[in-house]
C-alpha cells in the first residue's frame, strides 16, 4: 500500500483484508469484480445480471465496488466506474477520510484509477502527455503495471480528465 496523495492510497486486496479492513475513517474502492461485487449483489455466475441496477457500481457504506475487470479491450472498461471512483475518492478526501482504491494485485486498475484521480482533481501530475503523465505517476508508485485494456482507457480519455483539472489551464 503506497499513499501516492494525502490521505490517498493504492494497494491490493491483501492490503485490504489485513490493514484497512476493520479501522475506522476509511473509504475504500474495490477496483475488483471479484470477489467485492460478487459479493456485494450475491451472483455466483461468470459475471453480475446486466438488469441488476447495482451491474456497475455497488456503495455499501464508505465502500465502492466496482464490477471492473482487467481486459485487453478498453471499451470493456466502464467510463461510469472510473468517474465514480473519482468522484466517490473526492468526497472521502473532501470530507476527512483516508482513501485506499485497491485491485486485487494492486499493478493495474487501482493505480490507474489513482493516476487519473491525480490527473483530474490535483495538482500532482503536470504532464502535457499521457506518457509523460505515468512517468511521473510511476515515481510516486512503482508497482504500476497496467493491463492493456485500462492502460488504453486512461491514455484514450487523457486529455478530457486533464481537462477537469483547473490546475492544469
Amino acid at each position: 500500500m503506497v499513499e501516492i496523495w494525502p490521505g490517498l492510497n493504492i494497494g491490493s486486496e491483501s492490503d485490504y483484508e489485513q490493514k484497512v479492513r476493520h479501522l475506522d475513517g476509511w473509504s475504500v474502492v474495490h477496483a475488483c469484480k471479484d470477489p467485492y461485487h460478487r459479493q456485494a449483489l450475491g451472483y455466483s455466475g461468470r459475471g453480475a445480471p446486466k438488469e441488476h441496477p447495482e451491474y456497475l457500481i455497488a456503495r455499501r457504506n464508505n465502500r465502492l465496488i466496482l464490477n471492473l475487470v482487467d481486459v485487453a479491450d478498453p471499451a470493456f472498461i466502464p467510463k461510469e466506474c472510473v468517474d465514480a471512483a473519482i468522484d466517490f475518492t473526492s468526497e472521502a478526501l473532501t470530507g476527512g477520510r483516508k482513501v485506499l482504491i485497491h485491485c486485487n494485485q494492486g499493478g493495474s486498475r487501482a493505480p490507474s484509477i489513482g493516476l487519473l484521480y491525480l490527473i483530474a482533481r490535483t495538482p500532482c501530475i503536470g504532464a502535457q502527455s499521457f506518457v509523460d503523465a505515468e512517468a511521473e505517476f510511476r515515481a510516486l508508485y512503482p508497482a504500476y503495471a497496467p493491463a492493456r485494456g485500462v492502460q488504453e482507457f486512461a491514455r484514450q480519455r487523457f486529455l478530457e480528465y486533464r481537462a477537469l483539472n483547473s490546475n492544469n489551464r
